[in-house]
């Protein structure tokens, strides 16, 4: 074999496995900057950028408060709240910014309309006197192409004898205040996306309706595709109430003929009512239930604590505290964007004694388990293939097998020392199969056979990380399914909190994820038995494989040469050790 042939055959077998190496290990444009799914955020990312990257973070809110960008005067100009670079960093890092408008200064409030309506509000848009046009003017225009999303106002609905009031006026003022901000918005930036401001519902339950109603009263709103493209809403804690308020705004607005989308631009658990475990918990039941209830996109409040929340909110709320160490929240946020990452939407399945919520994620399908009840329960999952991944809060997992036709997977019971606040811990079945190919039904009755031997036979578990699944609960309640946004509310389950119920010991991690250490001890992420596309593990067996094709032909090129050497040496009568062939 001539040395030319052996070069050839080792360019083209690095030729032939090259494209297969980069198309394991590059990761899609997704997952560029480490993002599971771009429609999951959090909001103000920059007090936090490299905490926010490691999280997987894919969007980010940024407040414009106009009173600290004006304070005292029309002339002044306080580009606020972050600098160009930082800015900047934000992008590069893959997430999408939207920008918050809100808080007029004293100067150009209309105090015989209330807090927050500004003067010259009901003059033309460009009326030099009319403050908000030019506010909205000058800031969409200066961050136009970077900043494209923008939320008219935070929470107008919250009354005025709140210490969190923010609007004073009235439904109609602030849908004059809508106008003026989407005309402006649109005339200067075409390619702008106008929000409506996000609303808590909780403060005052009618709101939205009569915004509607004054909205639609206006004849020339349907032209204007009614002065707004998204619908924001704020919503916390309870994450079953949650799912009711999105159905139920989804309604209202089909009701009057309109159809936006929804994003939840805000959401979290009050860390003063539920432990930090429990907070990590609602990122899946949150998540899970918002995806079914139609939100398109969601964003945890928020990315860090800071001094001046204490002011401003005590509520701790961050991801990452101050001492820059991370909530369990942290981790449970990487898990749930990892396994319900493209999301086409969802159905609440079961809400009974058990909640099932399943995701349709196109090729692939995540089923979210937890227990309603303080009792430890048995969740039925209906198999969609031949086996599924389990995983836990903390990213443990293992894989499991159907036993005719079905999964039983053991839910602890909800914790309710503090009045049963919180669904129990859920756990997530992750299938590559789609949401269709459901091989049976949801039981009406859900009672678990008695188990095969070989129900977890071959599963390749993480010793510690999950409990093995032994169906041998009869749970008792009669499933109701609840299978669209327009279902009617079923009230939590609810239950006497007593110092007996308690819950199984949530499965020890055993594995400490590559975040920053936390000062604070805090649950970690159990190491799944998975390898990430895209992870540097993954990409070993590639690399094995082709230094083992290129060492092979090196070998074979060399044998050749080897040969040669030995019949030259033959026919000269030298030595092998006389003639140098390199």
């Amino acid at each position: 074999m001539t040395r030319r042939y052996l070069w050839l055959r080792l360019v083209l077998a690095v030729a032939l496995i090259l494209p297969l190496v980069t198309h394991l290990t590059r990761p899609k444009a997704v997952w560029s900057a480490g993002i599971p799914d771009p429609r999951f955020g959090v909001v103000e990312a920059y007090t936090a950028p490299g905490a926010a990257t490691a999280l997987g973070a894919g969007w980010t809110r940024i407040t414009f408060y106009w009173n600290q960008i004006q304070r005292e005067s029309a002339a002044e100009w306080n580009i606020l709240p972050v600098s160009d670079q930082a800015l900047a960093t934000e992008i590069a890092q893959g997430r999408q910014v939207v920008g918050l408008l809100v808080t007029t200064p004293g100067w150009a409030t209309d105090l015989g309309r209330g807090a927050g309506v500004p003067q010259g509000l009901y003059l033309p848009p460009d009326d030099p006197n009319n403050h908000w046009a030019n506010f909205v003017r000058t800031i969409v225009g200066r961050y136009a192409g970077r900043i494209d999303h923008w939320i008219i106002w935070n929470e107008p609905d919250i009354p005025a004898s709140s210490p969190d009031l923010s609007w004073g006026g009235s439904v109609h003022d602030y849908l004059q205040l809508l106008r003026v901000a989407y005309a402006v918005t649109k005339a200067t930036n075409p390619a702008a996306v106008v929000h409506l401001a996000a609303f808590t519902h909780h403060h005052d339950q009618h709101w939205f309706g009569r915004f509607l109603d004054a909205l639609t009263a206006d004849t020339n709103a349907p032209a204007n595709n009614y002065y707004f493209d998204i619908v924001s809403l704020n919503l916390f804690h309870d994450a079953e109430t949650i799912y009711d308020i999105i159905a139920h705004y989804a309604n209202m607005m089909r009701g009057r003929g309109i159809n936006k989308p929804v994003w939840i631009t805000e959401t979290n658990a009050y860390l003063s009512r539920v432990s930090p475990e429990q907070q990590a918990m609602f990122m899946i039941h949150g998540f899970s239930l918002e995806i079914a209830a139609g939100a398109q996109r969601i964003a945890v409040y928020k990315m860090s604590d800071l001094d001046t929340d204490q002011e401003a909110d005590p509520e701790p709320f961050g991801l990452v505290t101050l001492d820059g160490s991370r909530r369990p929240a942290f981790t449970a946020y990487q898990v749930a964007t990892t396994h319900l990452a493209g999301f086409r939407g969802g159905t609440w399945d079961r809400r009974d004694e058990i909640s099932l919520v399943t995701i349709d994620r196109g090729n692939r399908t995540t089923t979210v388990v937890w227990s309603r009840t303080p009792e430890p329960q048995v969740a039925m999952v209906p198999a969609r293939g031949t086996q599924a991944l389990l995983v836990n809060i903390w990213g443990g997992a293992r894989r499991v097998y159907p036993d005719r036709g079905y999964y039983f997977v053991e839910l602890p019971g909800m914790d309710c020392t503090n009045w049963c606040q919180m669904g129990g811990e859920p756990f997530m079945l992750v299938e590559e199969a789609p949401a269709s190919a459901r091989t049976a039904e949801i039981p009406a009755s859900p009672t678990p056979p008695p188990p095969s031997p070989d129900v977890t036979a071959g599963a390749t578990a993480d010793p510690g990380t999950l409990p093995t699944a032994t169906p041998t609960a009869s749970p008792t309640s009669t499933a109701t399914p609840t299978a669209s946004p327009t279902s009617t509310h079923t009230p939590t389950a609810t239950c006497t909190p007593t110092p007996t119920a308690t819950a199984p010991a949530t499965p020890e991690p055993t594995h400490t994820p590559t975040s920053t250490p936390s000062a604070t001890p805090s649950p970690t992420p159990t190491a799944s038995p998975g390898i990430r596309i895209g992870s540097p593990g993954a990409s070993l067996p590639i690399f094995v494989a082709l230094a083992v094709v290129i060492g092979g032909g090196l070998a074979a090129y060399r044998r050749r040469r080897f040969q040669a050497r030995d019949d030259q040496a033959a026919e000269t009568g030298d030595t092998v050790e006389e003639r140098d062939i390199d």
